[in-house]
């Protein structure tokens, strides 16, 4: 298969993304006055947008990629979540698996800009972990979902939509329909996702999972701290995002540390969920560990030429994968 074959192939894929799912609402205005009731700037609205956060940008890229993506989350019944139903919709994913909840809030990040600056950023949402009768109901979504799906993304940015206990139970049916599992963790379940197929920490996250100092730069340090990742969650691979020195995969016995491209970086906000999307799309398609990291690392890399969060470009992608000669796959 090579990079055109695998790039037709991502069309035939269904992916499934589990996790927290949120709104990015951006309010854009002027300020012309200071406020008389306070010493804080009056914004006056011009132009507000919703966009979709957390998970939904994963779900973005992965569409993009040619794939078919399914939400697999819960969120509240109150207005927000309506707007983020709606969002989904209108960009055509796949709702199947999203739980309403009135007992929990919806996610919302709302950024206020005046001009070219951000004023100020409020966020409205809940950290608690979902209630063991939602917890039930996200585990049966899943389960009915796992056996038509061809990879599952973990998509953990510790807002509690998922739980040791639903990582658990969602892990163990995904091995045994041998649907392979990638992992976007954060701090609070770091250690939760035994037996996964995946795990991509980015060096920070890493670091604070294990609770452990290494010095990146020295492959044998780095190496070993990759392996201790490996030997603690039980798990067949990791992938670590590196920044500026790239990415190091040590998956089906092979490790490779790819450097990170030369790029004008303009935003690196959205990198990591490029990442997550188009490993999983590999580890799908059954690519080498080599092939993984490098189209991934590509990705990543892409989108911080762009300013705010933006899906990779699949054919801008193809193109510079295709420059570069990445390997034909096998």
């Amino acid at each position: 298969m090579n990079i055109n074959q695998v790039f037709e192939a991502f069309d035939t894929l269904r992916v499934l993304v589990i996790g927290d799912v949120m709104l990015d609402s951006y309010v854009w205005g002027k300020v012309e006055r200071i406020s008389p009731e306070a010493p804080v700037p009056v914004v006056n609205v011009q132009t507000r947008e919703y966009r979709l956060g957390g998970a939904g940008n994963v779900l973005l890229n992965v569409q993009s990629l040619g794939a078919e993506a399914i939400i697999c989350s819960v969120i509240g019944t109150d207005s927000s979540g309506d707007l983020l139903e709606n969002s989904l919709k209108d960009k055509g994913l796949n709702c199947e698996g999203l739980i309403r909840s009135e007992s929990r809030i919806t996610t919302i990040k709302e950024r206020i800009i005046a001009g070219s600056q951000q004023v100020v950023r409020i966020d409205t949402e809940t950290d608690k972990p979902v209630s063991k009768s939602e917890t039930a109901q996200l585990i049966a979504k899943a389960k009915e979902l796992i056996p038509s799906c061809n990879v599952i993304i973990f998509e953990d940015y510790d807002k509690g939509v998922l739980t040791p206990h639903s990582i658990s139970e969602i892990t163990a049916f995904a091995n045994e329909h041998n649907v392979p599992t990638v992992v976007d963790p954060k701090k609070r379940n770091f250690l939760a996702y035994n037996n996964t197929t995946l795990f991509k920490p980015n060096l920070k996250e890493l670091r604070e999972g294990l609770k452990i100092e290494f010095n990146v730069d020295n492959p044998e340090e780095l190496r070993g701290a990759v392996r201790h990742l490996k030997e603690a969650l039980n798990v067949k691979g990791a992938l670590i995002t590196l920044s500026e020195r790239g990415v190091i995969i040590d998956f089906q016995d092979e490790v490779h540390k790819l450097p990170a491209h030369i790029r004008q970086i303009a935003d690196v906000s959205g990198a990591g969920d490029t990442v997550i999307s188009i490993a999983a799309c590999c580890v799908a398609l059954g690519l080498p560990p080599k092939t993984i990291a490098a189209v991934s690392n590509l990705g990543g890399g892409l989108v911080c030429e762009l300013v705010g969060v933006v899906p990779i470009d699949k054919e801008l992608l193809k193109t510079e994968a295709l420059n570069l000669v990445i390997a034909p796959t096998y």
